[in-house]
């Protein structure tokens, strides 16, 4: 039986690379999307819980689950309103929570499981104001993955985050000025740009029985720009 994964933003540039690397590893591979078959509004609580529950009835288990989704809505602090922060914040932590919270006991019982979030480097270098609620989100989840590694572990779990640096996805070039790509690149340890297929790469890695003594870790994923 094919290993079960399910992959939140598997529309999107890393998160599509993402789902193709774990089919080409032999995962059975679930997309959690709001422009999927059904779409999945991941800033609804129901809507994530009545989608994990879809996955179990439909496979019985989920063994991998990578949370790559996120929401980008910018406002610096001046502008930031209630509604901003609060969706940023159930897409890109909230869900993961649920999805974990509907997961983790089925991963449990079997012994085996694999939960990576997708964060971003821009947690240790923020590169702009308006950028708030997307970073404090990337941060809490880097704090929900530790906090989870430490609670699964003993059950055979391991949860560990992934941060991309800046990537030329579709999504990324629409909203960035084409300089920063380049600044970007001129600081970075690899002088190249990033590709969603580096991110899909680390996931893959993190979710095999090879990196079995790998948990609660933060691995960037951005050229060696950011070195912790």
């Amino acid at each position: 039986m094919n290993p079960v994964a399910v992959v939140t933003g598997g529309a999107g540039a890393i998160g599509g690379a993402i789902v193709t690397a774990l089919e080409k590893a032999g995962h059975t591979v679930e997309v959690l999307d709001r422009t999927g078959d059904p779409p999945v509004n991941l800033a609804q609580a129901d809507d994530v819980q009545a989608a994990a529950a879809r996955v179990l009835d439909a496979h019985g288990r989920c063994d991998v689950l990578v949370h790559a989704a996120a929401a980008f809505d910018r406002a610096a602090l001046q502008d930031l309103d209630v509604t901003t922060w609060r969706h940023v914040q159930a897409v890109n932590v909230e869900s993961a929570l649920w999805l974990s919270q509907a997961f983790a006991p089925g991963m449990a019982e079997r012994g085996f499981g694999r939960i990576v979030f997708v964060v971003s480097d821009t947690v240790w270098e923020p590169p702009a104001p308006d950028l708030l609620a997307y970073i404090a989100s990337k941060a809490a989840l880097i704090g929900v993955g530790r906090t989870l590694a430490r609670a699964l572990g003993r059950d055979g779990i391991t949860v560990n985050c992934v941060a991309p640096g800046l990537t030329p996805t579709p999504a990324a070039v629409a909203d960035t000025p084409p300089e920063a790509f380049a600044q970007v690149q001129a600081r970075q340890a690899i002088d190249r740009p990033l590709r969603p297929d580096d991110v899909a790469a680390a996931v893959a890695f993190l979710v095999t029985d090879a990196a079995g003594a790998v948990s609660g870790q933060t691995l960037c994923v951005d050229g060696g720009l950011i070195l912790r």
